[in-house]
């Protein structure tokens, strides 16, 4: 990977470049929730209202797991796996943006060139498959930010670079209120993010109040990998 791309200048850098899913294919008329849990800093906690919620209702969701969030919950990981519900893409191993230059975002500092680049996808990905038996085909990245030079790092590792196009609960940072509207709100065919490691925080009970209207309205809800 370093021989392919240490030389590659990024051109594109951040929620949207070249290689980021943000939507679902064209024509979909469901909705994909997806929900990280960022690990050390980022919060290692886990949001059982936000799972047993989703349970109830038979609601779909991909779930982006860190590597240190993973071994914080080794009981939690190992329930979310065995659940057919949900699937668990790949959120990094120590949860940076993915960049080749150095860049940060919202404080934290990205990756600095392709090695570690490699390190924070394959690191993950590594565990994942060792835990699931089989590798995860879908990556996003901590904070979501990369760098167009990254995303091909990543393709080339087997997994795909998901991004979001409705940000649902702020970064865990907006009341339930405010989760409520902007779930409510996302179209059909948006992927929206959200958090599952903090519990006590607006996502689990802004979700709650969201998804049931949406369902009696006909909506349906996927897994990412059911569609693309």
């Amino acid at each position: 990977m370093v021989r392919r791309y240490g030389g590659a200048a990024p051109a594109d850098w951040g929620l949207e470049v070249p290689g980021v899913i943000t939507e679902l294919p064209d024509g979909q008329r469901a909705t994909a929730l997806t929900f990280d849990a960022c690990g050390g800093p980022g919060g290692n906690g886990y949001d059982a209202a936000l799972i047993d919620f989703l349970r109830a209702h038979a609601v779909p969701a991909t779930l982006f797991l860190n590597a240190r969030w993973i071994d914080a919950n080794p009981d939690a990981f190992d329930q979310l796996a065995a659940d057919p519900l949900f699937e668990i893409g790949n959120h990094g191993t120590v949860h940076r943006p993915l960049s080749v230059t150095g860049r940060s975002a919202y404080g934290i500092a990205g990756t600095r060139d392709v090695g570690e680049v490699y390190d924070e996808v394959a690191g993950n990905a590594q565990k994942l498959a060792g835990l699931l038996g089989r590798p995860p085909r879908l990556f996003r990245s901590g904070t979501a930010h990369c760098d167009d030079v990254a995303t091909k790092v990543v393709a080339d590792l087997g997994e795909r670079v998901v991004g979001f196009s409705v940000n649902g609960d702020g970064g865990a940072t907006l009341s339930a209120a405010e989760v409520r509207r902007e779930v409510a709100a996302a179209p059909a065919g948006a992927i929206v993010i959200g958090h599952l490691n903090h519990p006590g925080g607006g996502t689990a009970p802004g979700v709650a109040a969201a998804v049931p209207g949406m369902l009696a309205a006909g909506r349906r809800f996927v897994r990412l990998s059911d569609v693309l």
